[in-house]
């Protein structure tokens, strides 16, 4: 099934039938990312257990593979995303979605039957290849959606990855209390039923008059930065994205490591402690967004955001005990008005031909985050825990983060200053 009828008419017909597949179309990217990250959830709170029980060590050594893992994972992402986003501008989104669910799939049997590290190792190397549906599925999204509702659209695409930590991570937790191997054949049924599920559901979103031919330049994993260079107006807000892709990596890195070592808590407690988080992300994302947004703007949205979230860091750093980070998560997940704002202004000042390049370019910067964060958090966290640490402070990745928070509001106050309306 493909959408009907050119993009523009349908924008300007907003009462108009055809804006009832868009209705479905968007529905079904919001369910296909929700079952993506309730599979990504499941294995979070077990993943260092796992680990350690292959290695034999502690959370220190184990926070040492913890961070190899997570730069693997984004040099594969990175040295394919440009690609990725090449072909979903050429041949259409719906097929590099597909290939990504069915990945994801044996990625997660791969690491269900691991009899060693490396064997997760080439897990991860798999995962990193096919995990394209992020960034295919936000352009797809943009195929679909008017300028001015993107905002509130990728605030419930938002939503849909809080939905799937909603559930991932508590019955991952609950599952890996009895083998920490059981959450991945889990996730991989998960991904395999997303995948089905797309495979008779999805409709494609990319008219064949809006494809771009193919060049084997833009498949370069560098080459997609040319839009930066030729769109001086998205370029501060790429900025803001990256250095919060990084940030973001210390609680994904990390929290597991720091939740077992500072309050002694297993796969149960820090599971449910990641649904509450996702909780009330989705709550912000889907709910306040949209509003947010159009009572104070979007620049307004960015800004605030980013400062909410480098509170919420400093508060998870310097937490006491469980409870005191219990009372505190509420501030942290406010973060989550900036990211859809960005998007949407980052969306709004580039040609409509060009969604799937800027995508591609702004998951290369995920990528490039991804290589920098995971070693980065956890060698901090490794280095104020371990014997010889002068001074023991294992919050210090989130206090690292909330730095990098704070750098980037200075930067979206600048980059924020011009109006954003598409060249």
């Amino acid at each position: 099934m493909v959408l009907s009828g050119p993009l523009m008419a349908d924008l300007a017909a907003p009462n108009s039938d055809a804006r009832k597949p868009m209705r479905a179309a968007f529905m079904f990217i919001f369910i296909a990312l929700a079952l993506d990250m309730l599979a990504l959830g499941v294995i979070s709170p077990v993943l260092p257990k796992l680990i350690i029980q292959l290695e034999g060590g502690d959370e220190a050594s184990a926070a040492h593979w913890v961070g190899w893992f997570g730069t693997i994972w984004a040099v594969m992402q990175f040295a394919t995303m440009a690609t990725v986003g090449a072909l979903s501008d050429t041949i259409g989104r719906r097929p590099i979605m597909l290939l990504s669910m069915f990945g994801q799939a044996v990625n997660y049997v791969i690491i269900a039957m691991a009899p060693d590290l490396w064997w997760l190792m080439i897990g991860q190397i798999i995962s990193g290849v096919t995990s394209s549906s992020v960034s295919t599925a936000m352009a797809y999204v943009a195929d679909v959606t008017a300028p001015s509702e993107r905002a509130g659209a990728f605030g419930k695409l938002s939503a849909a990855f809080g939905l799937g930590f909603m559930i991932g991570p508590a019955l991952g937790g609950l599952v890996g209390q009895f083998d920490p191997r059981a959450p991945f054949w889990v996730a991989g049924a998960l991904s395999a039923l997303n995948g089905l599920y797309g495979l008779f559901v999805l409709p494609e979103s990319l008219t064949h008059g809006r494809r771009a031919k193919f060049a084997w330049s833009r498949v370069n994993p560098f080459a997609s930065f040319i839009l930066f260079r030729q769109r001086a107006s998205v370029r501060g807000l790429a900025v803001v994205k990256f250095l919060n892709d990084i940030a973001f990596l210390s609680f994904q890195s990390t929290f597991a490591l720091y939740a077992m070592y500072r309050y002694q808590w297993g796969p149960r407690e820090i599971g449910l402690t990641l649904t509450l988080y996702a909780v009330l992300s989705g709550l912000v994302q889907a709910g306040l967004v949209g509003q947010v947004v159009r009572l104070a703007g979007e620049r307004a949205s960015v800004v605030w955001g980013l400062i909410f979230g480098a509170a919420g860091f400093v508060a998870i750093a310097l937490s006491p005990t469980g409870f005191f980070l219990l009372i505190f998560l509420p501030i942290g997940v406010l973060w989550g008005l900036a990211g859809p704002a960005n998007q949407s202004i980052m969306t709004s000042r580039v040609d409509p031909t060009e969604q799937g390049l800027l995508q591609g370019a702004l998951a290369s910067l995920t990528g490039i985050a991804g290589m920098i964060g995971p070693g980065l958090f956890t060698t901090v966290f490794a280095l104020f825990i371990g014997r010889e640490a002068a001074l023991n402070q294992p919050g210090a990745p989130f206090l690292a983060a909330a730095i990098l928070v704070t750098a980037s509001v200075v930067v979206a106050l600048f980059a924020t200053r011009e109006p954003h309306t598409a060249p």
